[in-house]
């Protein structure tokens, strides 16, 4: 009894201690848990205030003054948009919590322009490395410097790498200055396309493209895994056409001969800074405090100062006294990214969205003229449309000018159309005047890779058309092929009508090509090349305005109204590219393919010719 008393004893202290330890363990573990959820809050809270200080510093940007002898520094390493964004979160860096603002292409050659009258502004200075943007951007910038040329002020460029894009930009400099270690990227243009149908193969997964246009390469990314002679022959024509541009300019303003410089392209012959002094592609091999002291005395300052560097994103908030008060008005409606049904947002194209951009400036009688600026792939035939008709209407009551800039392609074509002048770079990308449906077969991956299956109950034949357990069967391909014809006829119909070329002519250069705006004017689907300037200056002239000012549209969004959408898609884009690198460019096409919605005229694959 004694024996079984201690046992009972010894196991109801050690329950007692087990107790005892349990509840330490959910003291500590509860305590922790709300000191985590409590530190967690706190520190979003604050995350919060810091990018609410962010967004209120940018909205209340005072009017900022410079000194004399300042010359203004523009970056082009980073990427430059269509215009400054107000979005807080722009250009914010997790890792740092610093934000690198990017200042957008509207502003850029805003402050290009200012500076040539800006007494206080003695000269610009490029910053060259790396640069992300496309060429059309580029050209904008470069035309832009060529003006600011003719002030007689100085222009100087420098980095420690060049490469083709920046130096591009460069050549118009009146010096060239590469880091004597540095080296120079000059061996020419590729542009690669991914295939991924045998990853498909692998995944049990099988895309099935019903399309309209022998060139219609949107998705052929998808269904094969080799290009068609097709895709080669257009991405060969317009590549050659933008490098012939690219060589031919560069050739002027460095006063090289072609021949010349082809030789050095085709040949590789520069890879230093001594062989891109012998081959006059740079003026000098300078370390940066060397730069610098060149600087300081063209810009007439002593050898003991400091250099007054002007940022673009604190110059465009200098006032030179030159802002229009005009009652004329210019609306300039920015129509940037993929084209989707609804309101969209400062990076994507919603039909609302534009619509009521354009509807808003044909009724209001104090805009006299409206200049669409197009930077987009197309995306939904649907959504497409709904703009072209507000762009047709507006057509009617006053003048309709389109400004390509790098990319106005498919959906972005059909939006400018009706347009009554057209005016784009040499070296846009547009055209590809065609339609396709995409879907995905899922079967084999769910049966057999997943072990899922799916039974369906119907009525009506085609009640389960599109659905992805299954592949689609003759009748139904027929069906959507029915509507993919129908909607490329209505596309050629509408090219031709804005246009004035007949539905042969169109369909001849139509059939999902994608053209080279050097090219595009010899066959008429672009009037005129030159920047968002040229197209706002034609504007003016068929309104007859001696006198005007431009307003943006659509309104950006306010910059803390969906600040909690943006922090998780800014967050999610963060580290899905930090873990892909340079394979989110891949992913992100797909992510695309499988959010289209509808018949598509757009494209798929990005061009990125390096």
């Amino acid at each position: 009894m004694c024996k079984h008393l201690l046992f009972y004893q010894a196991n109801l202290y050690i329950y007692q201690k087990y107790i005892y330890t349990m509840k330490q363990f959910f003291k500590f573990f509860f305590a922790s848990m709300l000191g985590f959820i409590v530190g967690s809050v706190l520190l979003f809270f604050i995350l919060i205030g810091i990018i609410a200080g962010i967004a209120s510093s940018f909205t209340n940007e005072k009017v900022a003054s410079i000194s004399a002898n300042s010359i203004l520094e523009i970056k082009l390493t980073n990427i430059i948009p269509e215009r400054t964004s107000k979005n807080p979160l722009d250009g914010f860096d997790l890792n740092s919590f610093e934000r690198n603002k990017a200042v957008g292409l509207n502003d850029i050659v805003k402050n290009i322009k200012k500076a040539g009258t800006d007494a206080n502004i003695k000269g610009i200075y490029l910053r060259l490395g790396f640069s992300p943007n496309s060429y059309a951007t580029l050209e904008e910038i470069r035309n832009a410097l060529i003006e600011f040329k003719k002030t007689k002020k100085f222009i100087v460029a420098y980095g420690d790498f060049i490469d083709e894009h920046s130096y591009y930009v460069a050549s118009v400099s009146d010096k060239v200055i590469l880091n004597p270690s540095g080296n120079i990227e000059m061996n020419g243009f590729t542009q690669q396309v991914v295939y991924l149908k045998n990853m498909f193969d692998k995944v049990g997964l099988r895309p099935e493209l019903i399309r309209h246009g022998k060139y219609k390469a949107a998705a052929e990314t998808f269904i094969t895994d080799h290009m068609s002679d097709e895709n080669r022959q257009q991405i060969q024509s317009f590549m050659g056409s933008m490098f012939n541009h690219f060589v031919s300019n560069i050739s002027i303003s460095r006063k090289i001969p072609k021949d010349k410089l082809m030789n050095v392209i085709d040949n590789f012959l520069v890879q230093n800074a001594m062989d891109a002094k012998t081959y006059g592609l740079i003026d000098e091999a300078l370390y940066q405090d060397q730069v610098d002291e060149q600087l300081r005395k063209l810009s007439g300052i002593g050898a003991d100062k400091d250099l007054e560097l002007v940022s673009s994103s604190k110059y465009k908030t200098v006032n030179t006294g030159n802002i229009s008060t005009s009652d004329n008005k210019i609306a300039v409606i920015y129509c940037v990214g993929e084209i989707g049904m609804g309101q969209g947002d400062d990076q994507s194209m919603g039909s609302e969205r534009i619509a009521e951009a354009i509807s808003k400036a044909r009724k209001d009688k104090s805009y006299k003229a409206i200049v669409l600026r197009i930077n987009s792939p197309g995306g939904s035939a649907l959504a497409s449309d709904i703009i072209w008709r507000e762009v047709v209407l507006a057509k009617k009551d006053k003048p309709v000018v389109v400004s390509m800039g790098d990319l106005a392609a498919s959906g972005g074509y059909y939006i400018a159309a009706p347009a009554d002048v057209i005016v784009a770079q040499p070296n846009t990308i547009t055209g590809s005047i065609g339609v396709f449906g995409l879907l995905f077969n899922a079967q084999e991956l769910l049966n057999n890779k997943m072990g899922v299956k799916i039974e369906t109950v119907n009525f009506g034949r085609f009640a389960d058309l599109g659905k992805p357990d299954r592949a689609l069967s003759d009748g139904e391909k027929a069906i959507i092929q029915k509507e993919v014809d129908h909607i490329y006829n209505d596309f050629v119909n509408r090219v031709a009508e804005g246009r004035k070329l007949t539905y042969e002519q169109v369909d001849d250069i139509a059939q999902g090509r994608v053209w080279a705006a050097a090219d595009a004017k010899k066959i008429g689907l672009i009037d005129e090349f030159g920047g968002l300037d040229k197209a706002i200056k034609i504007a003016s002239e068929k309104a007859k305005l001696s006198d005007y000012r431009t307003v943006d549209f659509p309104n950006q969004k306010d910059p803390l109204e969906n600040l909690l959408k943006e922090m998780g898609n800014e967050t999610e884009m963060y580290f899905t590219k930090k873990h892909l690198g340079e394979n989110y460019m891949y992913f992100n096409q797909l992510e695309r393919a499988m959010k289209s919605n509808g018949f598509q005229a757009r494209m798929l694959y990005d061009i990125n010719i390096r």
